[in-house]
């Protein structure tokens, strides 16, 4: 998979979305689309088709994980990576198994955050077959 252009954030709490706007940016991700609830997410995910889905765990109204769950469902090659303020590590075990990506602590310095991002993305693009393979 070529490294990802576009994102959808979703998460509640509007600063941690500007948080993951700026690291965005610095990824070099030049689109992206907001929401802030579950049902919002997967209205959004449908009309934009992004890329790169960073979704938090602790969601009003549904859980990230559910979220999560529907999403892998309907679009199991998407990259989805975690979102928490918590470090526990039954949730992001429980988010591997549904098919995260990654799980992303939003505390984590900006530069900690990147780094794992960065790391992330390479994978995915290291995953991808090469032109010539099956």
């Amino acid at each position: 998979m070529p490294r990802p252009t576009t994102a959808l954030v979703v998460d509640d709490e509007g600063s941690a979305r500007t948080y993951v706007h700026l690291l965005l940016k610095e990824l070099g991700i030049t689109k992206w689309w907001d929401a802030e609830d579950g049902s919002q997410a997967l209205v959004a995910f449908e009309q934009h088709q992004p890329e790169l889905v960073l979704l938090d765990v602790n969601l009003r109204m549904t859980t990230g994980l559910q979220v999560l769950q529907r999403l892998k469902h309907s679009h199991p090659a998407v990259p989805v990576i975690m979102l928490s303020s918590e470090d526990s590590s039954a949730t992001m075990q429980e988010a591997i198994r549904l098919g995260a990506v990654a799980y992303l602590l939003k505390h984590q310095h900006k530069d900690e955050a990147l780094k794992k991002l960065r790391e992330v993305l390479d994978g995915l693009e290291a995953a991808a077959p090469q032109p010539g393979q099956a």
